[in-house]
């Protein structure tokens, strides 16, 4: 385990910086948090908590994938695709990590979607423990530590020090090339401690999971309570749009004159418009479709996926959903604990 004082975490971030960008969740204008680009004068966030997560630097929410140009009747093939360079992320949730291990079950099984593995390849992912937790975070519910974040190199602040350790090789490779004093490890267990007591108190830590897994599969998917829960529903897709897991894309052509121009954007299984195809839809029914996203998370997801979720409770979906409908309420309600 390594060391450095948090004064001087602008050198850190100096240092990291050089060895390809460097992302850090920063305050915008707005009050609101999320993952900046670094340049010298850019502090960190002390609100880890970003209205998006890092997904965008590998699943960017519009990337172009190829061009077409045409010539009368000959087409020309143009890859436009960006080669990936080494970047960092800083300041990663525990959350947020996980969210990468499930992205990394859908993009990286076969057929591998290469512009995904480039970046995750490329990429060294800098946790920090989440020692300040909202109250509509629940990613105990989904047994994630909170206080022992996974990533590359997993970090804490204790007091005026950071500490940080490598998990992975790559995590090994970046803190050998910084200049950092050796730490004991136990210096950090008195802060993991107070972190797992501030978690016990959250209102949503202990949601009762039971009944949601591929065994009760048509007997959530049967639940008259799928039309009370749905009414309200506006179908706007916030929840998926700031969901750290969610990996719904749709890929269109755009006609420039003279060629076109293939890209792939973030799609919602909650549009009315979604996997349109000649015949129609075959999720009809806002309450057909907000069924289809949280069966997907609850249900369906770890039934495939050896029993891991598809939600990892950081909490984003409670606080922007303008109609405060959200997981935990389906959660609830069609589960077999507490209502």
């Amino acid at each position: 385990m390594k060391k450095l004082s948090l004064s001087k975490l602008n050198e850190l971030f100096s240092a990291l910086s050089q060895k390809g960008e460097l992302y850090i969740p920063a305050d915008e204008k707005n009050g609101q948090a999320k993952f900046t680009l670094w340049q010298e004068g850019l502090s960190m966030t002390e609100n880890l908590n970003t209205v998006r997560s890092a997904k965008d630097l590998f699943f960017p929410q519009v990337e172009q994938m190829v061009d077409f140009k045409v010539s009368g009747k000959e087409i020309e093939i143009v890859e436009n695709r960006h080669t990936a360079e080494d970047f960092i992320i800083f300041g990663v949730r525990a959350c947020d990590a996980k969210s990468f291990e499930i992205l990394d079950r859908v993009f990286l099984s076969e057929p591998v979607d290469t512009f995904y593995k480039e970046r995750r390849d490329h990429a060294t992912v800098v946790t920090l423990a989440c020692d300040k937790p909202e109250e509509t975070c629940f990613c105990t519910a989904f047994g994630i530590d909170a206080s022992n974040p996974a990533g590359d190199v997993s970090a804490w602040k204790v007091g005026e020090e950071l500490y940080l350790r490598a998990n992975t090789e790559k995590g090994e490779k970046l803190l050998s090339s910084l200049n950092l004093e050796d730490a004991d490890e136990s210096a950090v267990e008195e802060t993991k401690a107070e972190i797992k007591k501030t978690l016990e108190k959250l209102p949503f830590g202990k949601l009762n999971l039971n009944g949601f897994d591929g065994e009760h599969l048509m007997e959530k998917f049967n639940r008259p309570e799928w039309a009370e829960l749905s009414e309200a529903c506006l179908g706007c897709g916030t929840c998926t749009f700031v969901c750290p897991t969610c990996q719904c894309y749709d890929v269109k052509d755009f006609d420039t004159g003279s060629g076109v121009q293939r890209y792939r954007c973030w799609d919602s299984c909650m549009y009315s418009d979604f996997t349109m195809m000649a015949h129609g839809t075959n999720r009809p029914t806002q309450k057909e479709r907000f069924r289809q996203r949280f069966m997907h998370k609850l249900v369906y997801f770890p039934s495939n996926n050896d029993g891991i979720y598809g939600c990892v409770g950081c909490g984003r979906c409670l606080q922007k959903c303008p109609i405060h409908m959200n997981i935990v309420k389906v959660a609830k309600t069609l589960g077999e604990g507490e209502k």
